[in-house]
This record gives C-alpha cells, structure tokens and sequence, in this order.
C-alpha cells in the first residue's frame, strides 16, 4: 500500500495537533516549561486574553498535559498553579525542535530570547532523530517510511 492510498484518519500527528497545534497552546507550553505556573503570569507573559487563557489550560490539563497544583496567597483566595506532568515535559523536545527550527530560519537578528546548554559542560542543545537501535543519527534520506499497521486503504 502506498502512503495515498493509506487513509490518515487515524494519524497520530493529526490527533497530536488536535490537542497541541495551537499557537497559544504551544506558548502555553514553551512558558510552564521555563518555570511558569501561575494564571497572570502566563497572560501577562504571552499576552492573551483570561477567556482564551482559561480555555487553553482547561484543555491541556483535560489532556494531561498539565495538571493543576493549589496555592493560597497571604490574605487571598486559594488558586491553582499549573505544572507539566510527564506528558507535558515529553513535549519538551518537540519545543526545543520548534525552537531550532526557528533560530535557523527565522532568527531574531540580536539573538534568542534564550540560551539552553547541557549544564554539565556548557554545550548548546539540539534535538536529533536517531535510530532505536543503534542510536546513530538519522536523516530524511536513511529512513524508510511505509503505512503502519493503523492505516486503512482509503474508500
């Protein structure tokens, strides 16, 4: 079976991006895993209105993604933070990707906004598609793609 006669109904980006392919969601995401957890902070930071904020972190702790954590202010109501679960943090190299990809082909002329090194000899970091087995890195040319045991011939 070739890859278009393979139906995607069931592919798995497809059904990833249902939950995280959301320009706010992934800035959502980009700020709790650089520390933030507090509702203000990530409207303050992002700059998104309360009612798209709300909806977002509802759906990705709906998800898993994230989950909430109470909180109590001195003299103020209890609230919630909110964290990454491991769910969460396993998007964490989809970010790093995102962010690669960009400082590539759509740097910032006076540099990132942020410097991510392994802190224990200083390198930057990337991400790099390697092989299961021999964990070799890989490029689109030393792969094979083929429809998986989920793909159904399309009607």
């Amino acid at each position: 079976m070739e890859w278009l006669e393979a139906s995607t109904e069931n592919c798995t980006v497809q059904r990833t991006l249902d939950v995280v392919g959301e320009k706010w969601t992934l800035l959502i995401l980009r700020d709790a895993a650089n520390g933030v957890s507090r509702f203000d902070d990530f409207r303050r930071h992002i700059g998104l209105s309360e009612a798209v904020l709300s909806d977002r972190l509802r759906k990705l702790t709906a998800a898993g993604i994230l989950r909430t954590v109470p909180y109590q202010e001195p003299g103020s109501r209890s609230r919630n933070e909110y964290r990454l679960t491991r769910k969460g943090w396993d998007l964490w190299p989809v970010l790093i990707a995102l962010r690669q990809w960009g400082e590539t082909y759509a740097a910032d002329p006076e540099g990132p906004v942020l410097d991510i090194h392994h802190s224990a000899c200083g390198a930057p970091v990337r991400v790099v598609v390697e092989c299961a087995e021999d964990r070799a890195a890989l490029t689109p040319r030393d792969v094979t793609a083929r429809p998986g045991p989920g793909a159904h011939r399309r009607s």
